[in-house]
């Protein structure tokens, strides 16, 4: 048994996790019984410094990929095809990730299979793969905003992109209505980061509830490991 990570407290901390220009956004809250307390988000300078986090996360649920095919020629993983199967309009948002074979390579690569916004954020894809393993997934899981947000609103993808006006007051009312006091996180200002980045944060947080209290579902229904035995799954 490992031993315990600083004090013993009376609550858990859970966290919603996104990747913003090579920081991290982190939304937390608090928990007890069925207190649900979220608190001001923050941004932390490397994803070892949430792992790392002192009390400890609970459960940490990040908008990034956790678990790798080889090679380009390798089927999809079958997390992404169920996300887009059940995401419809929304599917444009599950990007295929990174090979290990890119990761193995480094931030250097041109790999013409990342499309934009994915090689952009390469750098921080590949803090997240030097920090995982088999051991680390019993807290840190993989987790989509939009398929955060499908399940709140009655499991129907949403009708508008986050890029537009209608899409961010879409998905703050969604908010709004399911948790008192979200908005100090969603109204939070915190420097560089946009209403989007804490929309998409609070969601990974009310996922991350739901792996704290086990009701959390996982796609696919067969998991799948990676060849370095990391689960390629998300939860929502």
């Amino acid at each position: 048994m490992s031993p315990q990570r600083g004090p013993v407290l009376p609550y858990k901390v859970v966290a919603g996790v996104m990747p913003v220009r090579k920081k991290w956004l982190v939304a937390s809250a608090k928990m007890a019984g069925s207190t649900f307390a979220p608190e001001e988000a923050n941004l932390y300078d490397t994803f070892r410094e949430v792992v790392d986090a002192r009390p400890a996360f609970a459960a940490v649920v990040v908008g990034a990929p956790i678990g790798y095919r080889d090679h380009l020629t390798d089927p999809p993983r079958g997390a992404d095809v169920a996300a887009r199967a059940l995401l419809g309009r929304r599917a444009m948002t599950i990007r295929r990730p990174p090979t290990r074979e890119t990761i193995g390579r480094g931030q250097s690569v041109a790999d013409d299979h990342l499309d934009a916004i994915s090689a952009t954020i390469l750098p921080v894809i590949l803090e997240v793969a030097g920090e995982m393993s088999g051991y680390r997934q019993r807290v840190v899981y993989e987790g989509s905003p939009e398929l955060s947000f499908y399940f709140m609103n009655a499991e129907t993808p949403l009708r508008w992109s986050k890029k537009r006006e209608e899409g961010r007051r879409e998905r703050r009312d969604l908010l709004e209505k399911k948790v008192p006091g979200i908005d100090r996180i969603i109204d939070a200002h915190v420097p560089g980061v946009k209403e989007q980045h804490l929309l998409d944060a609070a969601a990974l947080l009310m996922t991350s509830r739901r792996v704290q209290t086990r009701a959390a579902r996982r796609i696919p229904r067969e998991p799948e490991w990676d060849s370095e035995g990391i689960r390629m799954e998300y939860v929502f």
